[in-house]
């Protein structure tokens, strides 16, 4: 499947699960359950980590994502997957959702 699918798909919950599920990672998918606050749907959270990984990555996360996605049988969904799991690993580590993130912007 192709990346702007996978991430088109998130605005649609119901495809949002079908885009997440194709990561192949249900512990993943579990962490964004839990991390999700408020009226947050699980695609939400996941197209806002996305977005936050687009903004905020640093030029060894980028490359890191490359690296992934070239090993990948699906490059899309390990992109989509790794891209989620470090913005999960940013909120875990400042205590906060993707949600809770909104209207900030990243200095470097």
């Amino acid at each position: 499947m192709m990346l702007g699918t996978l991430i088109r798909d998130l605005a649609d919950e119901s495809k949002a699960s079908e885009a997440l599920l194709s990561i192949g990672d249900i512990a993943l998918v579990a962490r964004i359950e839990h991390a999700r606050r408020g009226d947050m749907t699980t695609g939400a959270y996941a197209a806002a980590a996305v977005a936050r990984f687009a903004d905020r990555a640093g030029d060894e996360d980028w490359l890191s994502l490359m690296g992934k996605m070239e090993r990948a049988d699906d490059p899309a969904a390990a992109c989509l997957g790794a891209m989620i799991e470090w913005s999960l690993m940013q909120s875990e580590s400042h205590g906060r959702s993707c949600g809770s993130l909104e209207g900030e912007h990243h200095h470097d």
